[in-house]
C-alpha cells in the first residue's frame, strides 16, 4: 500500500475525526432526558393501542427500563448495575474498549426491548428514527453512533434472554380460569362477561420478591350475606356509596379508572374505549417527578427502573392473591341480592376482586418514588389529560396512592378491605425494593447524602 503524502494524511485524519467524534465534543443535547421520556411515553401509547392487560404492561415497562438502565450503568460510574440484585439477572456484556455514548446506548437498548415485546411497534420504530436523527445532530455520529447502538442492542438481547426465563411463555398455555358455583367466588361481570385474565400471573419469576406470596394480605372476610356480618357490611358500603356519590368522589374514581379496555353497549352494538393501565399512570407520574426534580438522563433512567420494577413485582404479588382468594365482585353480589338494577360507576374489570390491584401497584410505586424524591413532593398529575380528565394535585406520592386506593370503592368495583389491605401489601413490596436495590455506588451515595440502608439515591429534602 503506498504511503499517504502529508497533506493527504492530514485530510484522512480529519475525516476520521469527523467519523469518530470525541465524547467530550458531543453536544449535551445528546443526553437530553426528554429522549428517554419520549420513548417511555411512546411505549405507553403503543401498549394502550394494543390493549395490553395491566400485568402485561407492567412486565414490558420493567424489562425496557432495566435494559436502558443497565446499558447506561455499564459506561458510567454514577449508577450501580442491577445484575445480581434482580433475580436471575447476570452481568450484561462488557462495553467495548472504545468510547460508548451512554444515553445513546441506553436508548438503543430500550428501543430494542420495546420493539420485541410490543405488537404494533411501528410507532416505536418511528420514534427510534427520530432519536437517531437527534443524536446525530448532537454529534453522536459515525463509528461512535454505531458502536453505541450496537452495545445497546447487545444489552437488550441480554435482557430479553433473561426475560425468556420468567415463566411468561409457560403461562400462555396454562389452563383458563374455571368458573364454579362455589358461593362467594368470582364470576364474569357485565357488560361483556369476559373470561378472567392472567390466572397464572402469580407464577412469574419476581424481580426482587422472594416469592409471589411474600406480602400475602390478611384473608378477606368470609362470604356471608347475613345482615350485620363483616362481609355484608362491606357489600352494603359499596352499594350505599354508589347510590350517594358526590361530584368529588365521581371525579376521583374516573381519574384513577385506568381500565385499558372499557366496553360500551348501544342497543345490540358493542364498542370499546382504550385507556392507560395503572402501571402506565404511575410511569407517567415518574416522568412528572423526574422532570420536576430536574433529573439528568441517568436520573430519569433510575426513576423509570425503580418505578417499573416495583410495579411489576406488585402485579405478581396481587395477581397471586386474586387467584388464591377468587373473591366475588361487589357488582355480582349487589345485583343478585340487593338491587338488580344497580351498576358501579366504573366498569368492573375481568378478574377476581381481592385484593385491589390499583391499590397494591400504586402503593408500591409510591414507595419507590418517595425514596428517590423525598416526602413531601407536591406535584400536579397530568397523566389523564389526554383522556379528557382534569389535572389533580397531590402533596406526595403516598397521598396519590391512597386516593387511587379509595377510588376503587367510589367506583363500585372493590370493597374497602381490598383497598386498605392492598395499600399495605403494596407498601411491603415497595419498601422491600427500596431496602434491597442499590442503584448508586457507595461513593456517589455518600457524596449525595443518601441515608444509610436505602438503595435509592436521593435523600428526603
Amino acid at each position: 500500500m503506498p504511503r499517504l503524502r502529508p497533506a493527504l494524511l492530514v485530510a484522512a485524519l480529519a475525516l476520521a475525526a469527523c467519523a469518530e467524534p470525541a465524547l467530550e465534543d458531543v453536544s449535551p443535547a445528546a443526553a437530553d432526558p426528554e429522549l428517554l421520556h419520549g420513548l417511555v411515553q411512546t411505549t405507553t401509547e403503543t401498549m394502550t393501542h394494543d390493549i395490553f392487560s395491566p400485568p402485561q404492561a407492567g412486565r414490558v415497562y420493567a424489562y425496557q427500563a432495566v435494559a436502558a438502565y443497565e446499558a447506561l450503568a455499564a459506561v458510567t460510574e454514577e449508577r450501580a448495575s442491577l445484575a445480581g440484585q434482580l433475580r436471575g439477572l447476570d452481568a450484561p456484556p462488557a462495553p467495548p474498549a472504545e468510547p460508548v455514548h451512554g444515553p445513546a446506548a441506553a436508548l438503543s437498548a430500550a428501543l430494542a426491548v420495546a420493539e420485541a415485546l410490543t405488537f404494533s411497534d411501528e410507532a416505536v420504530a418511528a420514534y427510534g428514527d427520530e432519536v437517531e436523527a437527534r443524536l446525530e445532530e448532537a454529534g453522536v455520529r459515525g463509528a461512535l453512533a454505531e458502536r453505541s447502538a450496537a452495545y445497546g442492542e447487545a444489552v437488550a438481547q441480554h435482557v430479553l434472554a433473561w426475560a425468556k426465563d420468567d415463566q411468561y411463555a409457560q403461562t400462555r398455555s396454562a389452563p383458563a380460569y374455571t368458573v364454579t358455583d362455589e358461593p362467594g367466588t368470582w364470576r364474569p361481570t357485565p357488560p361483556a362477561y369476559l373470561d378472567a385474565i392472567e390466572p397464572s400471573w402469580g407464577r412469574l419469576r419476581p424481580f426482587v420478591l422472594d416469592s409471589a406470596a411474600q406480602f400475602k394480605p390478611p384473608r378477606p372476610h368470609a362470604y356471608s350475606l347475613a345482615p350485620g356480618s363483616a362481609f355484608r357490611r362491606e357489600v352494603d358500603e359499596v352499594y350505599e356509596v354508589g347510590v350517594g356519590l358526590t361530584d368529588e368522589q365521581r371525579e376521583i374514581a374516573s381519574f384513577w379508572d385506568c381500565n385499558p379496555y372499557t366496553m360500551h353497549t348501544r342497543g345490540h352494538a358493542m364498542f370499546a374505549t382504550k385507556k392507560l393501565t395503572p402501571g402506565g399512570h404511575w410511569m407517567g407520574i415518574a416522568a412528572i417527578a423526574s422532570r420536576q426534580a430536574g433529573d439528568d438522563f441517568a436520573g430519569a433512567a433510575e426513576a423509570y427502573a425503580r418505578t417499573a420494577l416495583a410495579l411489576s413485582d406488585a402485579f405478581i404479588s396481587v395477581w397471586d392473591e386474586k387467584y388464591r382468594s377468587r373473591l366475588i365482585r361487589p357488582e355480582t353480589v349487589i345485583n343478585e341480592h340487593i338491587d338488580e338494577a344497580w351498576a358501579p360507576l366504573l366498569q368492573t374489570p375481568p378478574f377476581p376482586e381481592y385484593s385491589s390491584g390499583h391499590s397494591v401497584v400504586s402503593a408500591a410505586a409510591a414507595e419507590a418514588l418517595t425514596a428517590l424524591y423525598g416526602e413531601p413532593f407536591a406535584f400536579d398529575d397530568t397523566t389523564e389529560v389526554t383522556y379528557g380528565l382534569p389535572v389533580r394535585s397531590f402533596a406526595s406520592f403516598r397521598a396519590a396512592a391512597e386516593e387511587a386506593a379509595i377510588s376503587r370503592l367510589y367506583g363500585g368495583i372493590h370493597y374497602r378491605m381490598a383497598a386498605e389491605h392492598g395499600v399495605e401489601q403494596g407498601r411491603g413490596v415497595g419498601r422491600l425494593h427500596v431496602d434491597r436495590l442499590q442503584t448508586r455506588p457507595a461513593a456517589v451515595a455518600e457524596a449525595r447524602g443518601t441515608r444509610s440502608g436505602t438503595g435509592a439515591g436521593r435523600s428526603a429534602e
